[in-house]
C-alpha cells in the first residue's frame, strides 16, 4: 500500500492553473526586503550581520517564481540556508541569517501547492537535509528539532490542504460541465427522433399514394427534404456535446412557451412571467435552454433571495436573439455568488455552448438578476 501510495505521489501531474506574477507579489518581495534590510541594520546580535543581511535581501525576490518553478525555488532558498549552516558549522559560530528568512516557507508551502509529484519529493528531501544542517549549530534539545519540523510539516500541508481543495472544485465544475452537455445531447437526441419520426410518417405516406396521386407523393417528399435539412442544421448546431449511456426520455421538451407555467401568485414571492406576443419559431435546443435557464433561475431566487415580494420573468425577442431577464427584489444572501453557485455554472456553460452570454449578479436597485441572450439562428 505505501509502495502504491508513493508511486502514485511520484507519477502526480503538476497543477493546473497556476497564476501567473500579479501585484500582490511585487509588493510581497518588497515589504520582505524591506524588512529584511531594516532587521539587518538594526539588530547587532546577527552573526556575519553584512553577508546575512545581503543573502536575506536578496534571496526574497526568488518568490516571483514559486509557482511556475517551485522545485528550482527550493532549490535555490533551502540550498542557501544549507550554505549558510556549513558556514555556521566550520566556522564555530551561531547560525547566521536573520528572522526575516523566515518567508522560506512560503516556498515549501508552493512546492507542494504546485509542485509535480517528483518535485515535491525531491524539493521536501532538500528541505529536510537543509533543516537537519540548520538546526545543529543552535541545538538545544528535542523539543526545538520537533518544533522545527513540524512548522515546515504545516506549510507543507497547507499546500497539499489547498491543492485538493482546488482539484476537488476543479472536478466539481467539470462534472456540472459534464451534467450540461449530457442534457443537450438528450435533448438532442429528442429533437432528432421526432424529425426522424417525421420523416418515417411521411415516406411511408408517400409510398401508399405513389401510384394514385404522384403530385402527393411529391409533396410527401419535398416535406422529407425539409425536415432532414431541419434535422442536419439542428444537429450541426449541437455536435461535440457529451451523451452518457442512459436510457433518454421521449417526454416533449419545455420551451418558452411553458414559462407561463412557472407564474405563481402565491403571496411571497410573487413570480410574475412576460413572454412576446408574437414569438418566431425557435430552435428546440434554443427554446429548451430558455425554460432551463428561467427554471434554475426561478429556483436560485426562490432559495436565496431573502424576504423577496416579487420575482419577474421577463423574455424579449430582438434582432437575432433572444433575450431571458430573471430579476428578484430580495436581499443579497452572502452565501450567494456569481463565482462559487453551481447552478450558475450550469447556465453559463449551456448558454456558451449555444453561442450566446449569460450574467448574474447583484442588480444596482437591489436584488439578483439573471441576464442571458442566445442567438435565434444557429449556425449550420
Amino acid at each position: 500500500m505505501i509502495t502504491n501510495a508513493l508511486n502514485s505521489l511520484w507519477a502526480e501531474p503538476r497543477a493546473t492553473d497556476a497564476p501567473e506574477r500579479v501585484t500582490r507579489d511585487w509588493v510581497l518581495v518588497g515589504v520582505l526586503m524591506v524588512t529584511a534590510l531594516l532587521e539587518g541594520v538594526l539588530r547587532d546580535d546577527v552573526a556575519w550581520r553584512p553577508f546575512a543581511t545581503i543573502v536575506a535581501v536578496g534571496l526574497a525576490p526568488v518568490l516571483l517564481w514559486r509557482r511556475t518553478h517551485p522545485l528550482a525555488c527550493v532549490l535555490v532558498g533551502f540550498g542557501t540556508a544549507t550554505a549558510l549552516g556549513l558556514a555556521s558549522l566550520l566556522g564555530g559560530s551561531p547560525s547566521m541569517g536573520l528572522d526575516t528568512m523566515i518567508y522560506i516557507l512560503v516556498l515549501v508551502y508552493a512546492l507542494v501547492r504546485w509542485g509535480s509529484g517528483r518535485e515535491i519529493v525531491i524539493g521536501l528531501a532538500v528541505v529536510a537535509v537543509a533543516a537537519g544542517i540548520g538546526m545543529v549549530p543552535d541545538y538545544v534539545g528535542p523539543t526545538e528539532v520537533i518544533g522545527g519540523f513540524g512548522i515546515l510539516a504545516a506549510a507543507a500541508a497547507g499546500g497539499a490542504a489547498f491543492r485538493y481543495r482546488a482539484e476537488s472544485w476543479r472536478r466539481a465544475v467539470d462534472q456540472i460541465r459534464t451534467q450540461e452537455r449530457v442534457g443537450l445531447a438528450r435533448e438532442l437526441h429528442d429533437m432528432v427522433a421526432h424529425h426522424v419520426s417525421a420523416i418515417a410518417v411521411r415516406a411511408q405516406a408517400g409510398r401508399v399514394v405513389a401510384g394514385q396521386r404522384p403530385e402527393a407523393a411529391l409533396e410527401a417528399l419535398a416535406v422529407i427534404e425539409g425536415e432532414a435539412s431541419r434535422t442536419l442544421a439542428e444537429m450541426r448546431a449541437m455536435v461535440r456535446v457529451l451523451r452518457d449511456g442512459a436510457p433518454a426520455e421521449y417526454a416533449p421538451q419545455p420551451g418558452v412557451a411553458d414559462l407561463a407555467s412557472l407564474a405563481r401568485c402565491d403571496p411571497v414571492p410573487v413570480v410574475d412571467v412576460e413572454l412576446p406576443e408574437d414569438l418566431d419559431e425557435l430552435p428546440l435546443q434554443v427554446d429548451t435552454a430558455v425554460y432551463r435557464l428561467a427554471q434554475e433561475a426561478l429556483t436560485n431566487a426562490l432559495r436565496h433571495a431573502r424576504n423577496a415580494s416579487r420575482v419577474e420573468i421577463r423574455v424579449v425577442e430582438g434582432a437575432g436573439s433572444l433575450r431571458l431577464r430573471v430579476t428578484d427584489d430580495g436581499q443579497i444572501d452572502p452565501t450567494r455568488s456569481v463565482h462559487h453557485g453551481f447552478g450558475l455554472l450550469g447556465m453559463t456553460e449551456r448558454v456558451q455552448l449555444l453561442g450566446g452570454t449569460l450574467r448574474a449578479g447583484p442588480a444596482p436597485e437591489g436584488g439578483w438578476t439573471v441576464d442571458a441572450e442566445l442567438p435565434t439562428k444557429l449556425p449550420r
